[in-house]
C-alpha cells in the first residue's frame, strides 16, 4: 500500500534474517478482512508505504536467538496481539492489551524488517501478511497441528478470534441468552457461533444482505433481521414482545448501528463493540437509561489471550462446535488482491483467503 483509496502493488520486497525473539515464516494462507480495508480505504491512518495483512498462517523456516515458543518446521497460526510479557496487562493475562508493544518491534535506528532499495517498509500491525514471507516477534505466533488446513487456520489469527472471542470473553454470553448480531461479516458470523457455543437461547443476526443471512442461519442464527428491507430495532422489538436482548454484538464499525444496538438491549443488557468505527467519532446514548445498568463496552481481538485462546478455539473446530470451511467464500491468488478486495466491498463474500504455493 502506497496510497491511500489506491490498488495495492505487487512488488518485491526484501526482508531481513531473524534477530533474537524474532521468527521467519513462510506464509501459506492470509485472510482478506475488513480491518485491511479500512486502512486501505482511509478510515484509519498508518505510515506508508506498507505491507497490509494481519490474519496468517504458514510454516516456521527460521528463528532467531531466544526463541523458544516454535521451532523451524512447526505449523503456526499468527496474531496481531504481540505482546512484551512483562508489562500490568501481561501479566494480568490481557495480552491484547499489552502497554509495551514497543518493546516486540525493532529500533528505529536499526534496520526494520522490511524495506525496499534501502528504505524500510512500514510493517502492518506488527505482521504485514500479504506476503510471502513474514518476520515477527514470537510473541505473534502460536503452533498449530499440521493436519489442520492453513486455509482455516488463518481465520484463527483474525477474524474468527475476535468475533468468537467477543462472544466467549469480552460479552461472556451465557447459556439461556438471547443475542443480537448486528454485522454479518467474517467476525459477526464469528460471533453468531460463539454465542451458540456459550448456548444462547436465541440468536438474531442483523444485515442487509440476504445471502449473509442465510449463512447466519447455517452457523447459528436462529433468527434473521432484514437490515435494508425493515427497522432493525423495530423487528428486534417484534421478535421479542419489547422485551430487549441480552447482548447486542456491534461488528459493523458504525455509530448508528451502535446507538441501534444499544436501543435494542434490555434492562442490564450490554452492546460489545467489535466493529472498528472511523476514527474521530463519538456516540450518544441516553444517560437515563444508564441507571438501568445497561451497559456499552468495546472488544479488541476477543480480549484474547492468544497462546490460550488458539489451542481452545482448536479443539472446537475438532470436535465440530467451531466451523470454520463454512465461514471461507472464495479462495484467490495474490495477484488477485485488489479484485477481492471489490468484491468485499461489494459483500459478495464474508470472508477471503489467498493461498500461496
Amino acid at each position: 500500500m502506497r496510497q491511500v483509496g489506491r490498488p495495492l502493488t505487487i512488488e518485491d520486497v526484501e526482508i531481513d534474517r531473524p534477530r533474537p525473539f524474532e521468527v521467519l515464516v513462510e506464509v501459506a494462507a492470509t485472510g482478506l478482512c475488513h480491518s485491511d480495508l479500512r486502512f486501505l480505504e482511509g478510515s484509519f491512518s498508518h505510515p506508508l508505504p506498507t505491507v497490509l495483512g494481519h490474519e496468517v498462517a504458514g510454516v516456521v523456516t527460521e528463528i532467531g536467538a531466544e526463541v523458544t515458543a516454535v521451532r523451524p518446521g512447526d505449523h503456526v497460526v499468527m496474531s496481531i496481539s504481540v505482546s512484551c510479557g512483562e508489562c500490568a496487562q501481561c501479566a494480568a493475562g490481557r495480552t491484547h492489551l499489552c502497554l509495551d508493544k514497543e518493546h516486540t518491534r525493532r529500533p528505529p535506528d536499526q534496520p526494520q524488517r522490511l524495506s525496499v532499495g534501502g528504505l524500510p517498509v512500514n510493517q502492518f500491525l506488527d505482521l504485514s501478511g500479504f506476503a510471502e514471507e513474514v518476520l515477527v516477534h514470537e510473541s505473534a505466533v502460536v503452533g498449530i497441528d499440521t493436519e489442520i488446513p492453513f486455509h482455516h487456520a488463518a481465520l484463527l489469527g483474525c477474524g474468527v478470534a475476535t468475533g468468537l472471542g467477543a462472544a466467549l470473553n469480552t460479552a461472556k454470553v451465557e447459556e439461556g441468552d438471547i443475542v443480537a448480531v448486528i454485522g454479518c461479516g467474517g467476525v459477526g458470523l464469528s460471533a453468531i457461533q460463539g454465542a451458540r457455543i456459550a448456548g444462547a437461547a436465541r440468536i438474531i443476526a442483523v444485515d442487509p444482505l440476504a445471502s449473509r443471512l442465510d449463512l447466519a442461519r447455517r452457523l447459528g442464527a436462529t433468527d434473521v433481521v432484514d437490515a435494508t428491507h425493515t427497522d432493525p430495532l423495530a423487528e428486534v422489538s417484534g421478535l421479542l414482545a419489547g422485551i430487549g436482548v441480552d447482548h447486542v454484538i456491534e461488528a459493523v464499525g458504525r455509530v448508528e448501528t451502535i446507538e441501534q444496538g444499544f436501543a435494542m438491549t434490555r434492562r442490564g443488557g450490554t452492546v460489545t463493540v467489535v466493529g472498528l468505527v472511523p476514527e474521530g467519532s463519538s456516540v450518544t446514548i441516553p444517560t437515563d437509561e444508564l441507571f438501568y445498568e445497561r451497559k456499552l463496552q468495546g472488544s479488541v481481538m476477543g480480549s484474547n489471550d492468544f497462546k490460550v485462546d488458539v489451542p481452545r478455539y482448536i479443539e472446537m473446530y475438532r470436535d465440530r462446535r467451531l466451523d470454520l470451511a463454512h465461514m471461507i467464500t472464495e479462495r484467490i491468488r495474490l495477484d488477485e488482491i485488489n479484485e477481492g478486495f471489490e468484491s468485499m466491498v461489494a459483500g459478495r463474500s464474508p470472508r477471503i483467503v489467498i493461498e500461496f504455493g
